[in-house]
């Protein structure tokens, strides 16, 4: 199915922060409580396509594209804690006081670091397959190398759609590769072939070899957080996720059913969707 029929009913339109310039954003749901999307390194608001317009039943869904990510213009960052930052003036323009949050890979990094420093802006996160937890196995770190490698393709030459198709691989489960269609790659490598972006995602990826200068404080997370992983995710693997969910007092952990890897909000939508809708109205699994 394309990706705009997935987001058709969603509102898409940009607004304007204070420091940040304007974010894109797609929404649904209005007046019910709000429920944010955090993409993923180098992606896009489109990673959660399927998410937007399924859940407004129960929630003011809004994915939303990260500064110099996705039409997304403005300032450069090499840190996470600047996309704190970018969310909280996101939430302030948009009058929204308190939010749930599901963050995938550099999303739940956010999240993660956003539920420290704003406790009194979150109600319950996710942390969806995400980074900023310590990698606890020799294989997470040959990940990482791995990750490194790739990043570095789409960033030293001009991407081409062989090399962003790559990539998507690299996210996605084997058995889920014929997902990775030619609209999705096609999407991204616009936005990876934009002037702006093309300029500042050296800087960005730079977060990616200085993960553990900026792990999440975990012990210090006071929000509900469910960490939803998948068997096979790279990286940061279901013993690391283990390992860190049991330093958040009030965590939960859930293992993806269905086969999925990286983007499991993506591969498994029905199963997520089901996961998330429960999780965000009760606190339970």
């Amino acid at each position: 199915m394309s990706l705009w029929l997935d987001l058709l009913g969603a509102e898409i339109r940009f607004v304007d922060t204070p420091s940040f310039g304007r974010v894109r954003i797609a929404e649904a749901g209005r007046g019910k409580e709000p429920l944010f999307f955090l993409h993923g390194i180098g992606g896009h608001l489109e990673a959660y396509a399927k998410h937007v317009v399924p859940l407004p039943a129960d929630f003011h869904t809004l994915a939303y594209a990260y500064v110099r990510h996705g039409l997304s213009p403005l300032r450069p960052f090499d840190s996470p804690l600047v996309l704190v930052e970018h969310l909280r003036e996101l939430l302030d323009v948009l009058g929204i006081q308190q939010a749930n949050l599901s963050g995938e890979s550099l999303g739940g990094w956010v999240a993660g670091h956003f539920a420290v420093r704003r406790p009194e802006r979150v109600k319950r996160i996710m942390l969806n397959t995400a980074a900023g937890i310590p990698i606890a196995t020799e294989k997470g770190r040959a990940d990482l190398e791995a990750l490194k490698a790739l990043s570095a393709t789409n960033v030293q030459q001009t991407p081409t759609t062989e090399s962003v198709r790559a990539r998507m691989h690299w996210l996605f489960h084997p058995k889920n590769h014929a997902m990775v269609d030619d609209e999705l790659v096609g999407t991204r490598l616009r936005f990876y072939l934009q002037p702006e972006m093309r300029e500042v995602m050296p800087k960005v990826l730079s977060m990616i070899p200085r993960h553990d200068e900026f792990l999440i404080p975990l012990e210090r997370i006071q929000s509900e957080t469910l960490f939803l992983w998948t068997a096979d995710n790279p990286v940061h693997d279901v013993e690391s996720a283990r390992r860190a969910c049991a330093k958040v007092q009030h965590g939960q952990f859930y293992l993806m059913k269905s086969d999925a890897a990286h983007w499991p909000q993506y591969e498994a939508a029905e199963e997520f969707n089901a996961v998330a809708r429960k999780f965000f109205a009760t606190g339970r699994i």
